[in-house]
């Protein structure tokens, strides 16, 4: 199956795979599974931060992130498109009682930072109180500038708001910039990873932040039901996805520009209104063109796509090569020329 709907339908590798299968493993809600305080370990020190914390997956994370720095009544400042506003179920209203206050997204994926100031709540009890600003790199596969999060940082610094980073896709964005990732961590009190989106992992993701925020945070996965027993055998998977797959990420990116150059071959398909920065492809498709046939067509020929996803939206990934796209083109053209 070419699979182009997901990065998160990524398949472990048989090396991870192997490492998995010898983990050793211990009871993580004790605190005795020793690969996972190595995952811990080793990926705090990763990020530049004082400690890490396995969870299961990126949604969660971001919703203990919350949960662990606001209080019932408090509120956090996102963007319109942010995922844990638009995309995680209401979890942080409906778990937490933190109002979030999304500011429109501007094309390159940052919100104004002047909106953000004036967003900020005065110390009024008619208000709820402003305590954390959100911001997520890639968002819509576009990345932050480094610039844009030295400003941010010192917004929150003066006006003593907590700023913590959507980072599923951080590492995208860190190819994309050329940089360690420490670069773009260092601005953040906080910061989510997902383990197994384009880094190839079956499961999981990490919290990161300092030691305090971080045994919060680990109470309250306890509470949400996020405690795992023999983890082990998943965080195997995350140790060698942060110590093998960064650097394909660049693969990734490079045939995510190419799949963008060659849709727009297909009769009724245009890409060339969305920048390709790392490995979503955004396209628009002309309403003469049935969607949800052309999809079940595709899926007839081994190809999984998900229509009308704002636009449409293909991403790529470990399982996704040149050769792939080609195929994924030629199965496209042969069905608009019938249709």
């Amino acid at each position: 199956m070419i699979d182009l709907r997901s990065d998160t339908v990524t398949q472990p590798c048989k090396d991870m795979r192997r490492l998995m299968s010898n983990a050793m493993v211990g009871d993580d809600v004790y605190g005795d599974d020793p690969t996972v305080n190595e995952l811990d370990q080793y990926s705090a020190v990763k990020h530049g931060f004082e400690a890490s914390l396995f969870v299961s997956s990126g949604t969660q994370a971001n919703l203990l992130a919350i949960l662990a720095h606001c209080d019932r009544g408090d509120e956090y400042v996102c963007g319109q498109n942010a995922h844990n506003y638009k995309y995680e179920a209401g979890g942080a209203a409906v778990l937490g009682s933190v109002q979030p206050q999304p500011i429109e997204n501007l094309p390159d994926g940052s919100i104004c930072l002047d909106k953000v100031v004036a967003a900020i709540k005065p110390n009024d009890f008619h208000f709820a109180r402003t305590k954390m600003l959100s911001l997520e790199n890639t968002i819509g596969g576009k990345v932050l500038s480094l610039d844009y999060l030295k400003e941010a940082r010192a917004l929150t610094k003066k006006y003593a708001l907590i700023l913590h980073l959507d980072g599923a896709r951080v590492y995208n964005a860190a190819v994309a910039l050329d940089v360690d990732v420490k670069e773009i961590s260092q601005h953040f009190d906080s910061m989510t990873v997902c383990l197994s989106k384009g880094l190839g992992a079956p499961v999981g993701s990490l919290l990161l932040g300092d030691r305090a925020f971080i045994e919060k945070a680990r109470r309250l996965r306890k509470m949400l039901g996020g405690g795992m027993r023999q983890a082990g055998i998943l965080a195997a998977a995350g140790i060698y996805a942060l110590k093998n797959n960064v650097a394909r990420l660049a693969e990734d990116h490079e045939n995510a520009r190419y799949l963008a150059q060659r849709i727009n071959e297909l009769p009724g398909f245009n890409s060339s209104g969305y920048e390709v920065q790392t490995n979503l492809v955004f396209l628009d498709v002309d309403s003469s063109v049935d969607m949800q046939a052309f999809a079940e067509m595709m899926f007839s020929k081994g190809i999984n796509i998900t229509p009308g996803y704002q636009g449409m939206r293909f991403v790529t990934h470990s399982g996704i090569s040149k050769d792939k796209i080609d195929v994924f083109i030629d199965a496209a053209k042969t069905y608009l020329k019938a249709n």
